[in-house]
């Protein structure tokens, strides 16, 4: 839990609070948006506003438990039990968030994707006992795809409890990673089944992959994210580790494909039309390019 005498000041007074060990991963603002905000000034995420209602303040007990790094914290110590219950949390259409960030990650989502053919854990979520026990409720899984080098997490402690195959672009393979079931090579689309294609988009790492799921739902780890003001995507050079651009052209070769959802590693998600999708792709890639 976080430490009340490390509270800071830009909190909204009251019962919940963000102690001064926050990483501005973002978990808690994607999970409680009208309870956390960010703070430019400290660079990392404050109570905006108290919960006002209960659906509310089960989001913010979701941030609690999800939060990397135990800095978010209630001064009453309230039970956390109901939101333990509510993770993963349901996105649409069986794809689902699974909270419970992992700090080697710095706070990196992660999804799980409920598929009648086996489920897919996308990039590695804390190995936290709870989490696990509700995702082997849920059919376990079957297959974990790993965006980038960066967000792995504990994928070992997951092929160990699910024996699930684990993927990763080879390019990225390093120490932690060298007994993955299976390394995706070169620059070309891969169908791991006929509703999960894998396709590379190197730039942010060299073996960054995005993960498109029936033509709807692309995963993108780090390569790309939603805007923040719910209308357009986003990019940044600064968190651009291998080429910018190569990360460029790999945004350039997502517009071959159709997708509704971007969901990210970090930053916001979007969801639109695929249309409209299409043309915030467009616009990104030009900004890119200047």
């Amino acid at each position: 839990m976080a430490r009340p005498s490390h509270r800071v000041a830009e909190n909204a007074p009251g019962d919940v609070f963000v102690d001064d060990s926050c990483i501005d991963c973002e978990t808690c603002r994607v999970l409680a948006p009208g309870v956390f905000t960010r703070s430019d000034r400290l660079g990392q995420s404050v109570v905006g506003r108290q919960p006002s209602e209960p659906g509310e303040a089960l989001r913010a007990r979701m941030a609690i438990v999800s939060c990397p790094t135990s800095s978010i914290g209630s001064e009453a110590k309230i039970d956390v039990g109901d939101a333990v219950d509510a993770l993963p949390d349901p996105i649409e259409d069986e794809v689902l968030y699974c909270g419970y960030a992992s700090r080697s990650s710095f706070g990196a989502a992660s999804y799980l994707v409920r598929r009648a053919d086996g489920n897919v854990l996308v990039d590695s979520p804390r190995a936290a006992r709870p989490l696990m026990d509700r995702i082997e409720g849920l059919g376990g899984v079957a297959l974990m795809v790993l965006s980038h080098r960066d967000d792995v997490a504990d994928h070992a402690a997951y092929r160990r409890r699910f024996g699930c195959s684990r993927v990763l672009h080879e390019a990225d393979v390093d120490a932690s990673t060298r007994d993955v079931e299976r390394r995706v090579q070169g620059g070309d689309p891969v169908e791991l089944a006929p509703d999960l294609l894998v396709i590379p988009v190197p730039g942010h790492t060299r073996g960054s992959v995005a993960l498109l799921y029936r033509g709807r739902f692309l995963f993108t780890g780090d390569h790309l994210w939603g805007a923040g003001d719910g209308r357009g995507l986003d990019a940044s050079r600064e968190v651009c580790w291998y080429s910018w651009p190569e990360q460029t052209r790999s945004m350039r070769r997502l517009l071959e494909f159709d997708f509704e959802w971007v969901l990210p590693g970090h930053g916001p998600r979007l969801h639109a039309p695929a249309a409209r999708m299409r043309q915030e792709l467009k616009r990104l890639v030009r900004r890119m390019a200047a």
